[in-house]
């Protein structure tokens, strides 16, 4: 028939399943039917030719996929982007393509070499021409969108594939006559649906399930209001039919063996023309560099799996490896992002990692001022962990009081910046919004323990969690750190929960403290009340800590010892005046180590220094544990994530819990000073003090 619609298909002479380049493949190699094949592709391509015209490409020998002639390139008008396949076993279908294009007047647009792009397998026109629907993340890399963008003259919207079974744009996706979408929403990231529902009316997206999705309902041929496919569940028949669509299903098994059905058996060579000029086609591309051991950390590695998993892409520009063990690295990324708010959140990651933009491209921090107390922009930078150094007027300034999820306030006169808390932010404050001008300054030692000098007999291991860890070693590490930090003057805090008491560790801890192995306790209401409790009353809950069991009128045990302090007026007057004589508190008194009890709103009493102010609590947990080289963790989850989010980078840290959930939520910070033990918090303070004898035995025999 003569139409103005006309498809381009290759008929399957030659067509095997010889290799796996794709999840369908696996298990068919060798195992379809040529001569079900074709009978398979000739009915499509009769019902085809019944309502447009259809062009052939001449098969050739050796390039079994040539059959599937949507992933030639993509037809616009006069003009044709050729494919340039990812993978070798298809590479080869190139030129013959090429020659076919050209053969018929086409402009030939070439991409470079090592730039993937698989055709109108992974870009889709909008059936009214208005914008292109293009995929990346399997076959198709998101830096050829910009060049598609540039050459065809027409709006890109990329479409990050997440799923390998739905590995072409194609296969999953199918836009259909009068702005309707054909989809399987699960194939792409939340990013992606987000664009499709902005672009297409809710009235006119039609999601599919599983089932149909792996039958490759959506790898449809749309002719006006005719939808070919392989094969479509009854209901997705009818909601097809209830917008108007009558489909033709047509068997196609053996095609899907290698990964396809209708929409890959055909290229459309008329796409429809809108006659209104192109919207934005810019790819958002920056280019960081990276310095480190990138290599030993795995630091790169991650850099380039945060910008996958982030919905962008890259390539790597330059690579120089140290020559030596000892020597450092550098990486310079290109980072390319489907449009700008998908790059900030890449960006806020790879600065996370160290990542710096190159000289030429720096720009200075932008700034906002804060009209509302308390209340910063939808955009602000939170901080992180890190030291980080922010770009004002030209120069690079060190943020001070450095901690994680503050914002950052500039001062321009000075210039000099700092961390905040949001509810700290004043009227007229200068904040830093956006990732522009901001980078995390990461040490040689932070990016790699294993190629630096190491000096110490011991020292921590990475971050991570494990039962299975030797908790001995460990507890080896601690003390000879505690040990060491002890007689050079360093600064030990220890943040401390009840169950410390109720095991037994008590007295541990306070022999610490009394040796002057701590110098600041957190905790809360409950640790002092029970460490009192057992002090003056010889129970913990009620329990009597030497036997074991409860003791009649236990239950009121917590509530005498709050109301005897509370008489004194404060715990240091209960030691002052003989009535706490012993326990963690008293030893904190008598040893001059500050301490900060937090309240909640559970406490009973509570104790009158506890603070029931979170803020001012909060405000007093920061200032202890400043300037601090140690903490220890100790069977408290609250606090020991509360102190943990506001110690900056460099402080070692080693949380102590029964409960593994407990240490891997201290882990997860991203800091590589922070140890995780899954262990009984007395076991590991009893056998923290007999290590610290042999320590000491050690040094007098010396």
């Amino acid at each position: 028939m003569t139409s103005s619609i006309r498809f381009l298909m290759c008929a399957p002479h030659h067509y095997e399943v010889d290799y796996v380049i794709n999840p369908w493949m696996e298990g068919n190699i060798h195992r379809s039917s040529l001569e079900t094949a074709q009978e398979q592709w000739q009915s499509l391509y009769q019902i085809i030719s019944d309502r447009a015209d259809v062009d052939l490409v001449k098969p050739q020998q050796g390039w079994p996929d040539m059959v599937f002639t949507a992933n030639a390139g993509l037809i616009l008008g006069s003009q044709v982007v050729l494919s340039r396949f990812l993978h070798p076993e298809r590479q080869g279908e190139e030129p013959f393509f090429k020659e076919w294009f050209e053969a018929q007047g086409h402009q030939v647009f070439t991409l470079p070499p090592e730039l993937p792009f698989e055709g109108a397998g992974d870009a889709l026109l909008d059936r009214e021409g208005r914008w292109l629907w293009a995929g990346y993340g399997f076959r198709t890399e998101l830096d050829s969108h910009g060049l598609v963008a540039e050459w065809l003259n027409i709006e890109v919207l990329s479409l990050h594939l997440m799923d390998e079974r739905f590995y072409h744009l194609d296969t999953c996706f199918c836009p259909l006559t009068g702005g309707y979408l054909l989809y399987y929403p699960p194939a792409f990231d939340a990013y992606s649906n987000r664009l499709i529902e902005l672009r297409v009316p809710p009235e006119k997206r039609i999601a599919i399930d599983e089932p149909d999705a792996i039958n490759f309902a959506c790898n449809s041929v749309n002719i006006d209001r005719t939808v070919i496919m392989n094969k479509a569940s009854d209901e997705l028949k009818a909601r097809l039919a209830d917008a108007g669509f009558e489909v033709v299903e047509t068997p196609l098994t053996e095609f899907l063996k290698a990964g396809g059905a209708a929409k890959c058996l055909t290229l459309r060579v008329t796409e429809p023309l809108h006659p209104e000029p192109a919207g934005e086609k810019g790819i958002i591309a920056r280019t960081v560099t990276m310095t480190g051991h990138l290599l030993d950390s795995g630091l790169v590695s991650r850099a380039l799996d945060l910008v996958m998993e982030g919905g962008g892409s890259f390539q790597v520009l330059n690579f120089d490896l140290g020559e030596q063990r000892q020597s450092t690295s550098s990486a310079e990324i290109r980072v390319s992002a489907p449009d700008r708010e998908v790059m900030d959140e890449i960006m806020a990651q790879l600065i996370d990692l160290g990542a710096v933009a190159l000289p030429e491209e720096q720009q200075d921090a932008h700034l906002v001022t804060i009209t509302q107390a308390g209340v910063a922009p939808d955009d602000f930078y939170s901080s992180t962990i890190y030291p980080t150094e922010v770009r004002v007027r030209g120069q690079w300034v060190r943020v001070q009081g450095q901690r994680m999820d503050g914002v950052i306030v500039v001062s321009e006169s000075e210039p000099v910046a700092s961390c905040k808390l949001l509810r700290d932010l004043s009227v007229g404050d200068q904040v830093i919004v956006g990732y522009d001008g901001i980078r995390s300054v990461r040490s040689t030692k932070d990016r790699s323990r294993a190629a630096a000098t190491v000096t110490e007999e011991f020292s921590f291991m990475g971050s991570g969690v494990s039962s299975e860890r030797r908790v001995e070693l460990i507890v080896e590490q601690v003390a000879w750190d505690l040990r060491r930090l002890r007689d050079q003057g360093g600064k030990v805090a220890v943040v401390a929960g009840p169950v410390v008491i109720h095991t037994g560790g008590g007295d541990h801890l306070g022999r610490l403290i009394r040796e002057g192995y701590v110098q600041a306790l957190l905790g809360g209401n409950a640790i002092a009340v029970h460490d009192i409790e057992q002090a003056m009353l010889g129970t913990s809950l009620g329990v009597d800590m030497k036997q074991g069991t409860s003791v009649r009128g236990g239950h009121r045990h917590h509530l005498r010892a709050i109301n005897s302090i509370r008489r004194c007026g404060s715990i240091a007057n209960a030691v002052e005046q003989g009535v706490l004589t012993r326990g963690v508190l008293y030893e904190c008194v008598k040893n001059d180590v500050p301490f900060s009890l937090a309240g909640s709103i559970r406490d009973d009493g509570p104790l009158p220094d506890t603070k029931m102010d979170l803020l001012t609590a909060q405000a007093e947990y920061a200032r202890l544990i400043e300037g601090c080289d140690l903490i220890l963790m100790l069977s408290t989850m609250l606090h020991a994530i509360g102190v943990g989010n506001m110690t900056p980078a460099g402080v070692k840290m080693v949380c102590v819990d029964i409960n593994p959930a407990v240490v891997t939520k201290l882990a997860d910070r991203g800091s590589l000073e922070s140890t995780g033990v899954v262990t009984d918090v007395g076991l590991f303070l009893s056998l923290l003090v007999k290590q610290l004898d042999k320590l000491t035995q050690r040094h007098v025999m010396a």
